[in-house]
């Protein structure tokens, strides 16, 4: 298919598109609402497409109508209602470079129904809001703070968050501080929503008494400084400051920093297993629950690490195909554990891939510079997604197959952020454009699925396309030829288009010009690393170098 047959296809995409197959008559509101984002993707050949299209509509099966009539995100299939560990927080903040109103209502009740004493619901469902355990996973702050810049929030949006979450952190340490280590402590599984996790073998699933202040004061374990969690507050209050310094409050700022610095030491002087590089609960007895799983990825996608530590982590368990970096990445428990499970057609964290945690991943490898390895992650899973007729919660790290329920939004917007952040053009909550000239890679038994990709997006007024061949991407801004580049880099621009980095997302070094109308710009960029455009050329800014794969 030649690029103008493949453009011509992606222009001819409409809303009436989205929609169809939904089982209603007309379009859905949702659907009109990501069709003002302008955002299409075509594929040539178009398996891939076919199942980008079916998870756009059935997108609009996971949400539902507010009291005042407008929509909000549920987290889907068997889980009817809005979880903070999820639906409220990364989910919504990757709906807003899609859906930002959908994504501004679903953040909404979780300050709206904060008790009196300052605990969030860790769900809200028809029957109203439930306090029964936390449930805390991704910052809350952060996914506030990233649809706020993504979708130009209103102050007093921000304003309420931010009071909401002040209280909030101001709960969980007089509750969850129970010894008065500085860490937040996990009295139940559910609290970390590590459902059926060996992790939290001979731990009950729910708080004592179904008090979320309380635990089992019988368990011989119980309670448990936990690292995620304590990342989760640590990353939380980072963005509280930025919260604070955006709202005026400086000295505030200042102190949400301080708070958070000391928050840090704790994990790392508690948690923090030197030997194995590793986080680890500890349990009443001031002992590691020494069992690998994810939660190494969870502490690292909140900002809880240097480069170091997160190449390191990398080597020895991130791309090991020992621990967590099965054919399908990543599992939920390291591999070589006794006690690992690769069994998928039930609500599982005993080691089937999460979807919640492929959303979570992007956090931790961007903030580390490690472009190049998520492409690793990333590449397989679209294999085995463009495969998915249910968008289920889990898949088998072995084959790839989908598994437990339906109609999960972690899994839908997975497939949505992972196409934008491969193929596609991609806006940062710091102002910038990425256009990323890869291609889905032929994986699962030499099944091809994409010799050239189309992708477009509206921003601020201006229609941006990219078009991806196996060697050339083309940039389109309002329908002209803005950027002609080799494939295999990024090239970052501020939202009007504007040159200002090209980044390699390749192993291999990458080679050539970028060419504009105005002339062409040479450059040579290796796996990583970062080009500065400034005075008419390219420097380098940054050269991480790559972290390959392991096996032993």
């Amino acid at each position: 298919m030649a690029v103008s047959t493949i453009m011509e296809k992606l222009r001819s995409k409409t809303v009436v598109d989205l929609a169809k197959g939904n089982g209603i008559e007309g379009v859905h509101p949702l659907h009109e609402e990501f069709a003002a984002s302008g955002v299409h993707f075509s594929a040539s050949p178009d398996t891939l497409e076919k199942v980008y299209d079916a998870a756009v509509r059935r997108l609009a099966d996971c949400v539902k109508p507010d009291s005042e009539g407008g929509l909000f995100l549920q987290e889907g299939g068997v889980y009817h209602g809005c979880w903070l560990e999820s639906t409220g927080t990364i989910n919504a903040e990757i709906l807003s470079r899609f859906c930002p109103e959908t994504a501004g209502r679903t953040f909404e009740p979780f300050a709206r129904f904060q008790r009196a004493d300052g605990l969030i619901p860790y769900k809200v469902t028809a029957d109203g809001p439930a306090f029964k355990q936390i449930q805390l996973v991704t910052p809350p702050a952060r996914s506030v703070w990233n649809h706020y810049r993504l979708a130009g929030g209103k102050t007093a949006f921000l304003q309420t968050m931010y009071e909401a979450f002040a209280r909030y952190d101001d709960w969980l340490h007089r509750h969850r501080n129970t010894r008065g280590t500085g860490c937040i402590e996990a009295f139940c599984t559910f609290d970390t929503g590590h459902d059926m996790s060996p992790r939290f073998w001979h731990v009950p699933d729910t708080p004592y008494r179904d008090d979320p202040a309380s635990y089992d004061p019988d368990s011989p374990l119980l309670p448990y400084l936990a690292p995620d969690l304590t990342a989760s507050v640590y990353c939380s209050r980072l963005y509280l400051s930025r919260m604070a310094g955006e709202l005026g409050m400086e000295e505030q700022a200042r102190v949400w920093e301080e708070k958070a610095a000391i928050t840090l030491a704790h994990l790392y002087a508690h948690c923090f297993d030197e030997v194995d590089g590793f986080f680890y609960d500890v349990d009443n007895r001031g002992r590691f629950n020494r069992i690998q799983t994810d939660t190494l990825l969870r502490v690292l996608a909140c900002e809880a690490g240097d480069d170091a530590l997160f190449a390191a982590s990398l080597s020895r368990y991130l791309l090991n195909t020992r621990k967590l970096f099965a054919k399908y990445p990543f599992t939920s428990v390291a591999m070589d554990d006794p006690r690992f499970d690769p069994f998928s057609d039930y609500n599982t964290w005993g080691g089937a891939v999460n979807f919640l945690s492929l959303i979570r991943a992007p956090h931790a490898f961007e903030k580390y510079g490690r472009h190049v390895e998520l492409t690793w992650v990333m590449q397989p899973i679209l294999s085995a997604m463009s495969q998915m007729t249910r968008f289920g919660q889990v898949l088998s790290p072995w084959t790839g197959k989908e598994g437990y329920t339906e109609a999960y939004s972690p899994a839908i917007l997975c497939l949505l952020d992972f196409i934008e952040r491969l193929s596609g053009i991609m806006p940062t909550p710091e102002g910038e454009l990425w256009f990323t000239g890869l291609l889905p890679q032929t994986r699962d038994h030499g099944v091809k699925l994409a010799d050239e990709t189309a992708y477009s997006r509206m921003v601020d007024g201006r229609v941006f396309e990219l078009c991806n061949t196996r060697d050339q991407c083309f940039v389109y801004r309002d329908g002209a030829l803005l950027y002609r580049f080799p494939s295999g880099i990024r090239i970052v621009t501020d939202r009007l288009g504007n040159l200002s980095k090209v980044v390699g997302m390749s192993v291999r070094s990458v080679s050539g010009a970028v060419k504009r109308v105005q002339g062409e710009i040479q450059f040579r960029v290796s796996g990583n690393e970062v080009l500065r455009y400034q005075n008419g050329a390219f420097t380098a800014e940054a050269a991480p170098g790559i972290v390959f794969p392991a096996s032993e």
